[in-house]
C-alpha cells in the first residue's frame, strides 16, 4: 500500500506546454533531461526558439525526439538582432517542418525589455501574430508588464482560433475573462511560486479549467517553494544513463553550478502547488491540463494530432 501514491504519481500523463531545452545551458544534457521527464509522465515538451540562432537547434530536437513539439518565433529580447530577412527564414522553418507551432513571440516592458524600442517589439509580435493566424498554428506569447498593450493588440488581430498559449502567465485575475474569449490559455510555471499565494490564488480561481496549462520554461523558473525535492539538472552529459541520473538527482549537492537551473521533471512540482490553491486532486489538475494540451497543439500536421485522436477514442483514455 506505501507505494499506491508513487504508482499513482508515475501514470499521470502531463505536457510541458513551454521550455527552452536548446538553451545553451542545458543543450548538451537535452536527452537525458528528456528521458528523465518521460519516465516521470512527461508525454511531450513544446520547446520554443527565440531567434534566428536557435531555431535549426529546436528543429534538429524534435527530429531526434518523437516527444518534442518544436516552436518557432523571434522572442522581444532579441528583436534588435534580427535580420533584414528574417521573416522569409522563420517562413522556411515553418515549410520545413509542418509539426511546428510558433513562439516564443511578445511583448516586454521589464528590466531589460526596457531597453528594446517598444515600437520594434510590436511590430515584429503583430507580425507573426499574423503569421500563426495565417498558418492557423496556436502561438506561445511572453508578456511582462505589458498586458494592457498584448490585449489591445490581441483585440486588433484575433480572434485566434488555433489558440494563444500565455506562458508564465502572471497577469491580473480581471484580465483573464477579456483574454480567455480571444482564444487565450493560461500555462503556469514556478514562476507562480514568487507570487503572494492569496494573489495568485485570485488569479487562478479566475482562469476557466478547460484554459490551464502547466509548464516548466526549463532552463529557467525554478520552483521557490520550502520543503520540495527538486530534480536537479546534471553538470555534463556524461550522465547519460536514466538511473543513474535520478539516483544523483536525488541530492540537492548533485546541482553544484547549475543549481539554479530547472528541469522538466519539476513539472510534478507546478501541478501540486496549482492544485492546492486551486483546492482540487493532482490528479484532477493533470488530466485537465493534459486534455487541455493536447486540444490546443492537435493542430494540423502535429507530433501531438494523431495521439489526440488514438488516446482520447471514444471520450476516454485507451
Amino acid at each position: 500500500m506505501a507505494q499506491a501514491p508513487a504508482r499513482a504519481a508515475s501514470a499521470l500523463r502531463l505536457l510541458d506546454a513551454h521550455c527552452r531545452l536548446q538553451d545553451p545551458r542545458v543543450l548538451a544534457v537535452a536527452p537525458s533531461l528528456i528521458r528523465a521527464a518521460t519516465a516521470a509522465g512527461v508525454v511531450h515538451f513544446a520547446v520554443n526558439g527565440t531567434s534566428e540562432k536557435d531555431w535549426h537547434l529546436v528543429k534538429q530536437m524534435a527530429e531526434e525526439h518523437p516527444s518534442v513539439v518544436p516552436c518557432f518565433g523571434l522572442h522581444p529580447w532579441w528583436v534588435p538582432e534580427r535580420s533584414h530577412d528574417w521573416m522569409d527564414s522563420l517562413r522556411r522553418f515553418f515549410a520545413e517542418t509542418p509539426e511546428a507551432a510558433v513562439g516564443e513571440i511578445g511583448l516586454d516592458k521589464g528590466s531589460h525589455g526596457k531597453t528594446i524600442d517598444f515600437g520594434e517589439q510590436v511590430e515584429v509580435f503583430q507580425r507573426q501574430l499574423e503569421l500563426a493566424k495565417e498558418l492557423n498554428k496556436p502561438v506561445s506569447v511572453h508578456c511582462v508588464r505589458a498586458f494592457g498593450d498584448l490585449l489591445e493588440i490581441l483585440k486588433q488581430i484575433g480572434p485566434f482560433p488555433a489558440g494563444v498559449l500565455l506562458h508564465s502567465y502572471l497577469g491580473s485575475a480581471e484580465m483573464v475573462s477579456s483574454l480567455a474569449n480571444l482564444g487565450c490559455y493560461f500555462s503556469l510555471s514556478g514562476f507562480l511560486t514568487g507570487m503572494k499565494s492569496n494573489k495568485a490564488k485570485q488569479m487562478l480561481k479566475a482562469i476557466p479549467l478547460d484554459r490551464i496549462l502547466l509548464e516548466t520554461d526549463a532552463p529557467d523558473a525554478l520552483p521557490k517553494l520550502d520543503d520540495i525535492s527538486l530534480l536537479a539538472v546534471p553538470v555534463d552529459s556524461s550522465n547519460a544513463d536514466n538511473e543513474e541520473f535520478k539516483k544523483d538527482s536525488n541530492s540537492q549537492s548533485s546541482t553544484t553550478s547549475n543549481e539554479s537551473l530547472n528541469h522538466p521533471s519539476n513539472i510534478h512540482i507546478v501541478m501540486k502547488y496549482v492544485a492546492s490553491l486551486l483546492e482540487i486532486s493532482e490528479i484532477e489538475l493533470a488530466e485537465v491540463t493534459y486534455k487541455n494540451a493536447t486540444r490546443l497543439f492537435s493542430y494540423h500536421g502535429s507530433k501531438v494530432h494523431t495521439e489526440v485522436e488514438a488516446v482520447w477514442l471514444g471520450g476516454h483514455p485507451i
